[in-house]
């Protein structure tokens, strides 16, 4: 199991959240499934999952001038996952800090 990842906390997942209430984010395993993702926020967080939304992003290349050279580099490639509850339902990410 263990497709999810960690949860998305950002400032824009929580204007997203705070405004449509029951919308909620994940950073997933790229090989991960909507079915697969849907059953284990279910069985993780209890709840009933209505509809999932996968995004796939690409890494980016980067590259920076510093005294020492160019230092180049990639970001890492992921899958976000958005993750819509029934209407009523929530998730606290915080419960257990």
């Amino acid at each position: 199991m263990a497709y999810i990842v960690k949860p998305l906390v950002t400032e824009k997942m929580t204007a997203i959240t705070e405004k449509r209430g029951n919308v909620f984010g994940f950073i997933v395993l790229p090989t991960a499934n909507k079915i697969e993702i849907k059953k284990e926020v279910e069985a993780k967080y209890n709840v009933n999952v209505v509809s999932v939304n996968t995004m796939n992003y690409a890494g980016k290349r980067k590259s920076r001038y510093t005294k020492a050279g160019v230092i180049k580099g990639k970001t890492n490639a992921f899958k976000k996952a958005i993750v819509t509850l029934k209407e009523g339902e929530t998730i606290d990410f915080y419960s257990n800090i």
